[in-house]
């Protein structure tokens, strides 16, 4: 068992391994490759005292006000949708026109809507973030299990007993499935937008002002932070997910 836990760390120690060799045997510029400890050493320095913390604060709050807003609208849609099949194929061609829409080719429509400014950045994260969300809540909806609502239908409950007793119950996992893959979108665009879209601050503005100053291990320890990021908003929204759906597939 104890060795099962340290799985997770084979990967990394490989990773690093493979980063020395790279650095080692110049296969890569030394000055666009730093060894990792010197990464490390500007990750550990950047997040105590440095410009990276704020960084980091600011990048953390766009993409969680994003999710939410996302989570808010999308939420309750998907549902109202997908109880509605007829409904929801009526707009599938929209949603899934937008949700194929790379989000950095709505930049230029946001700025032209909000302007340059956090709100930019907030709503085409949320937006981005609310159609992946919305897809999988209705999905979810639509494809709660048959036998559960007959079972309810039979015992007489009325529909909206059964939409929240057991539909509402069966699409979380799905809606879970969506919020995942949303705040990993939500922060990817945020992230982008951080850098092209007139920031001062954030780790998408940190990592492109250390590559235009060839600030190397700066570079690197922002992109480690913004992967830690993703990392734990993934693993707190699994923790939250076997909480609340610890029934999924029984």
């Amino acid at each position: 068992m104890n060795r099962d836990k340290l799985l997770p760390f084979v990967g990394v120690v490989g990773l690093i391994l493979v980063w020395y060799v790279g650095y080692w045997t110049r296969i890569v510029d030394p000055v666009l490759l730093p060894p990792p400890h010197t990464a490390a050493a500007a990750l550990w320095k950047g997040m105590l005292g440095g410009n990276l913390y704020h960084d980091f604060i600011r990048t953390v709050a766009r993409t969680l006000i994003a999710i939410a807003m996302a989570a808010a609208i999308a939420i309750p849609l998907g549902i109202l949708l997908g109880a509605s099949e007829k409904l929801y194929r009526s707009v599938e061609f929209v949603i899934e026109f937008f949700r194929s829409t790379p989000a950095s080719a709505m930049f230029p429509l946001f700025l032209v809507i909000f302007g340059v400014g956090d709100k930019t950045k907030i709503y085409v994260a949320a937006f981005g973030a609310a159609l992946v969300i919305l897809f999988n809540v209705a999905y979810g909806v639509m494809n709660a299990r048959k036998t559960r609502i007959l079972a309810a239908k039979v015992m007489g409950a009325s529909r909206w007993v059964i939409m929240r007793d057991v539909i509402l119950w069966e699409s979380m996992p799905q809606t879970f499935v969506g919020l995942r893959n949303g705040v990993s979108l939500a922060l990817v665009i945020v992230v982008v937008a951080e850098m092209f879209i007139g920031s001062v601050d954030g780790l998408g503005h940190r990592v492109f002002e250390a590559q235009q100053l060839f600030e190397m291990p700066d570079m690197y320890a922002a992109i480690f932070a913004a992967g830690a990021l993703g990392y734990g908003l993934n693993v707190a929204l699994l923790r939250l997910e076997k909480s609340f759906v610890h029934w999924s597939g029984k």
